[in-house]
């Protein structure tokens, strides 16, 4: 029983430790280092308040509690035989444990647009899903920032993965860090993405950070996570996206011509 605590508590601290670094430190890049350099990135020009960060930090610890829960109980309890999670590393070839993760990201877009659109639906708003959208404005803490029960549905998308893709510990890892990172940048509230990314077939595909903050700001469209897919099929992307993202680049290509 200690044992399995202190390997819980190492767990929830290395993940405690992945959220304020990879947050945090966009977060004071951002937020109190480059503010007015890079003010023509800024996709709302009003800012969160602290009242705002101290309520998403908190919550974001919750929701870290939970998810080390989670992948405590995959990997630690008996619930593991019913999954394909490994621990030999030549358990099988090598380049799965990079195959895994990029299966994993399109399951997990998959679930999360479905998922995320359940959760807006008018009789489980209110309880699961208001308090992620009282950061209309979001910042790099909001990206754990939900409720308990939302905290759970999130956190349920590991457990599909585990039945269906083979994961070893590293894939899991880059996994994790892979979607975390992704996560920041959509909740970042400053358009970085590359100018030339607009002239691609790549921006037909992913979400960028203007993406998911028109979702904090109108409450409606723009559900996927990763990629533009499912709301592109389901006609769910908001009409003004494009507009949107090309104004603020435009925004940024006027404002500093130096930028890429």
């Amino acid at each position: 029983m200690q044992q399995s605590s202190e390997i819980f508590f190492r767990i929830l601290g290395i993940s405690t430790l992945r959220y304020f670094i990879l947050a945090g430190i966009p977060f004071i890049v951002y937020y109190h280092l480059i503010t007015k350099k890079k003010q023509a990135a800024k996709i709302q020009y009003r800012h969160a308040s602290r009242v705002d960060f101290t309520r998403e930090i908190l919550h974001s610890m919750q929701t870290t509690i939970v998810f080390t829960a989670i992948l405590y109980l995959v990997v630690y309890t008996p619930l593991k035989k019913f999954t394909l999670f490994y621990d030999g590393i030549t358990d099988y070839p090598l380049w799965w444990l990079l195959a895994g993760p990029v299966l994993a990201l399109l399951i997990h877009d998959t679930y999360f647009y479905w998922m995320h659109r359940l959760l807006h639906h008018r009789r489980l708003f209110r309880f699961a899903h208001l308090l992620h959208h009282k950061s209309t404005n979001p910042s790099p803490w909001t990206s754990y920032s939900f409720h308990f029960i939302e905290a759970c549905t999130e956190g349920a998308v590991f457990l599909l993965i585990v039945v269906f893709v083979p994961m070893h510990l590293v894939s899991v890892t880059i996994f994790v860090i892979t979607a975390f990172v992704i996560n920041v940048y959509g909740h970042l509230g400053y358009e970085i993405a590359p100018l030339w990314l607009r002239k691609t077939f790549v921006f037909e595909i992913v979400n960028t950070s203007v993406y998911h903050n028109m979702h904090h700001s109108k409450f409606k469209g723009n559900y996927g996570l990763y990629f533009r897919l499912w709301d592109r099929l389901m006609r769910t992307e908001h009409p003004d996206y494009v507009k949107e993202y090309d104004a603020i680049q435009q925004r940024r290509l006027n404002n500093d011509p130096a930028n890429e």
